[in-house]
């Protein structure tokens, strides 16, 4: 349960730091139930991380201290680097069946830019190119770049890969991948065999979370049904967390002083 009373499903997060750097968090709150979303995430503050909110199905109007104000929708993503300092609100709205299906990701910022200037990204789903492998696998790709196609968000500090990636039924998808970067998918539907080539691999289902090791390249086939899958991708930054709720720094007394901040009104620079 977070925010005001959003029934969520947490798939990574504070202690799984530091396997999954640069990534520190992600949700699942797919729900079709209204009144286990609806109350929202009223106001509260964020430093020292990028969030990633990408729906399926439903709305997230948003709001925050810089002014910015808007509705994210099926396919859309909104991406938001709080730096030192921002105060938003997130307040889920059912569609017209009242499913609510989306993710938040979070990214760490590194210690040289945990106080860098606040900004906000929105991209709607039309602008998000989406690319049919030989293999008829569909990759949408929301950042970084996949076979030349790079992704809308952009500047993005830790340059990520994030993917939206379909294979189908007797299907395979192959990405290289370097092998410093931590690597990990979140299957949202089906089934798939991840890890090995041939008739080997890691069976993984719906609402299931893999982390690869070391390796160049990332694999996964399926057999009699489709598999979908959130990829995500980036270069760990290796530094020291100290999480305070929604606060994220360096040390113990970066935490206390931005607590320390929200409370005496100086949060926002």
């Amino acid at each position: 349960m977070e925010g005001a009373g959003v029934r969520l499903r947490r798939a990574l997060g504070y202690h799984d730091v530091p396997a999954f750097d640069p990534f520190l968090m992600l949700d699942d709150f797919r729900n079709d139930h209204p009144e286990d979303y609806i109350k929202g995430f009223p106001w509260h503050p964020h430093r020292g991380i990028e969030t990633i909110t990408y729906m399926l199905k439903g709305e997230v109007e948003h709001q925050d201290s810089m002014g910015n104000k808007g509705v994210i929708s099926a396919g859309d993503v909104q991406w938001m680097t709080a730096g030192s300092g921002i105060i938003h609100q997130e307040m889920p709205q059912p569609g017209g069946d009242g499913v609510m299906l989306g993710f938040q990701l979070w990214a760490n910022l590194p210690a040289s830019r945990k106080m860098m200037k606040p900004r906000y990204q929105e991209v709607k789903s039309s602008e998000i190119p989406e690319i049919v492998t030989s293999g008829n696998c569909s990759v949408r790709v929301i950042c970084g770049s996949f076979e030349g196609t790079a992704g809308p968000v952009k500047d993005i500090i830790t340059d990520p890969v994030f993917l939206d990636v379909r294979v189908p039924a007797a299907g395979e998808f192959v990405l290289p991948t370097p092998a410093d970067d931590n690597v990990f998918c979140y299957v949202i539907e089906g089934e798939g065999y991840f890890g090995e080539e041939g008739s080997g691999g890691e069976k993984a289902e719906n609402r299931d979370l893999l982390l690869f090791s070391e390796g160049s390249h990332f694999r996964v086939h399926t057999l009699e049904n489709a598999v979908r899958f959130l990829f995500l991708m980036g270069k760990p930054l290796k530094e020291p967390v100290a999480w305070g709720g929604p606060i994220v720094m360096n040390t113990q007394e970066e935490l206390q002083t931005a607590f320390e901040e929200f409370d005496n009104g100086t949060f926002i620079k």
